[in-house]
């Protein structure tokens, strides 16, 4: 495991009005499995394209590398994806160090530490409003939500998205799915899916007070085909205008209470 804790990457600027553009929602992008955050960017221009008018995408890499693929028993997730920043991971839930999203009752090695380098990237390169991860990531936010439902972390999100998501199997992560996060969230995953089979991502949404299912015709990648940006749009508009009207709210409540202490 490494614990150096790589820059942030980020594919535009953030949400903050200049210019007179309008505001935009900012999103945390957690990436996959052996995946980092240039290969996350990457792999999901299309889906920006489609919401770029709502939203502005920051990532970040995990601070733990993964195996290399040659090694025993070491086998990829997420395909392997390598660029200079290396293939990385949230943590590990196999006792020889690598990660297997249908493994089951084991460890957690590493996750306290990368919760701490998100919690820091939230801190330190916000405002976010949401979160998106894919796969290992999905599952990875999917944490993060419950944990901020319980209080249990500084990472507040409004609302999420998770791709080829799934319930953590390590033990220490089991009675954090007694919550259940009521921040709008959408849960996106193929039909063809032969590494994290719909059932899994099923399973995870159902831990959401009201999940938005999008279901696709593929394996195990983020789509942004035309079914599925009718879909995202208007999921980004819906989270784009409550965010507005809560900052017109806030700003109000804020211009009343400077006028109450001015008197």
């Amino acid at each position: 495991m490494d614990n150096s804790q790589p820059s942030c990457s980020s594919s535009t600027s953030s949400n903050g009005a200049q210019n007179g553009e309008m505001k935009k929602l900012s999103v945390l992008c957690l990436h996959g499995y052996r995946q980092n955050a240039k290969t996350f960017n990457s792999k999901t221009g299309s889906f920006r394209k489609c919401v770029k008018k709502y939203a502005d995408f920051v990532y970040t890499t995990a601070p733990h590398k993964a195996p290399p693929l040659n090694e025993p028993e070491g086998g990829s997730q997420e395909g392997g994806d390598d660029d200079g920043e290396g293939q990385r991971s949230w943590w590990f839930n196999k006792s020889d160090g690598t990660f297997k999203g249908t493994n089951q009752d084991g460890p957690a090695y590493g996750f306290e530490e990368s919760l701490k380098h998100v919690e820091k990237v939230w801190r330190e390169e916000g405002p976010f409003q949401g979160l998106l991860g894919f796969s290992q990531g999905a599952c990875f936010a999917g944490l993060i939500c419950l944990l901020s439902a319980k209080s249990m972390t500084s990472i507040k999100p409004q609302f999420v998205i998770l791709a080829a998501g799934f319930k953590s199997g390590s033990l220490s992560h089991k009675n954090i799915y007694e919550e259940t996060p009521t921040i709008p969230s959408l849960h996106i995953f193929g039909e063809s899916d032969n590494i994290i089979p719909g059932p899994m991502s099923e399973a995870l949404a159902q831990h959401f007070s009201d999940p938005l299912i999008l279901t696709h015709p593929g394996g195990h990648f983020l789509p942004a085909s035309a079914p599925q940006k009718e879909v995202y749009v208007n999921f980004f508009q819906d989270q784009l205008e409550e965010y507005l009207e809560n900052e017109t709210l806030k700003e109000a409540e804020e211009n009343e209470a400077s006028e109450v202490q001015s008197k």
